[in-house]
């Protein structure tokens, strides 16, 4: 079996997939909020958002956490259209949970499927990337653990679905995307520790991109589009704000007639 190091950077990489993971919940409940607040194609404009920033953030962080993966014995590539794939899973799953939930008349029961889905997209995002792993080897799994790391996922998922229709106040907000980070995180490296590896050793070029070559880049720019999103709703005004905006005006227009 090859040793197997899940944080070759030490601790940055498991603090900043952790750090992309709270992002990612913080702008998506912000997001769901605006939602709730609204009807109409605004309301489904601040719900494509909440899922996008939702799934970018657990793909960010999972092949932020993967950069800090190594397997002595053999480099590791990355199958570049799977790795798109698990990204494009991430998002579309994460968008049918949000708008099954919100659009639906018997909210219990949406939150159950709605949780059940995700979780399984999200599950689905993560062994997807692993399947994109590329070395000299075979790779086999604990299959207790990966049953636990889906549990974990379908439970977080069905947590941050709940948090962004009845969560309000900013402290609890807070406290939900903190602790959801930490769910996700956790799926992840249960996913991981199910993963053992009978290394091969070979002289062949393995195919796909290196993490430095592929991953990297692009978890840079969705990283920044998390960035970039979250100054733009934290900037936008909240419908509570307008409405008051339009309030105080409203004096100023009688007392100028």
């Amino acid at each position: 079996m090859g040793h197997m190091d899940h944080a070759a950077f030490g601790w940055l990489t498991p603090v900043l997939s952790y750090v992309m993971a709270c992002i990612g919940a913080a702008l998506g409940l912000r997001c769901t909020m605006r939602a709730l607040a609204t009807t109409g194609r605004p309301r489904r404009n601040w719900l494509v958002t909440a899922a996008s920033a939702i799934g970018t953030g657990i793909w960010t962080m999972h092949f932020v956490a993967m950069l800090g993966f190594r397997v002595s014995g053999t480099d590791i590539r990355y199958d570049v259209p799977l790795t798109i794939l698990s990204l494009v899973v991430a998002m579309v799953v994460v968008c049918a949970g949000v708008f099954a939930v919100d659009y639906s008349r018997d909210r219990n029961r949406a939150l159950l499927i709605g949780g059940l889905t995700t979780g399984l997209g999200v599950a689905s995002m993560h062994y997807l990337g692993m399947a994109a792993v590329q070395l000299h080897g075979d790779v086999a799994y604990n299959p207790a653990l990966v049953g636990l790391s889906v549990l974990i996922a379908v439970v977080a998922a069905t947590a941050a679905l709940w948090a962004g229709l009845n969560i309000k106040s900013p402290v609890a907000v807070t406290l939900a995307f903190l602790v959801m980070g930490v769910a996700v995180s956790s799926m992840h490296y249960t996913g991981m520790f199910a993963v053992g590896v009978r290394v091969e050793p070979s002289s062949e070029a393995l195919p796909g991109a290196t993490a430095m070559q592929f991953i990297f880049p692009l978890a840079v720019g969705l990283g920044s589009y998390l960035f970039l999103t979250s100054a733009f709703v934290a900037l936008s005004p909240s419908a509570d704000e307008r409405e008051a905006s339009a309030s105080a005006q409203r004096p100023v227009e009688s007392a100028a007639r």
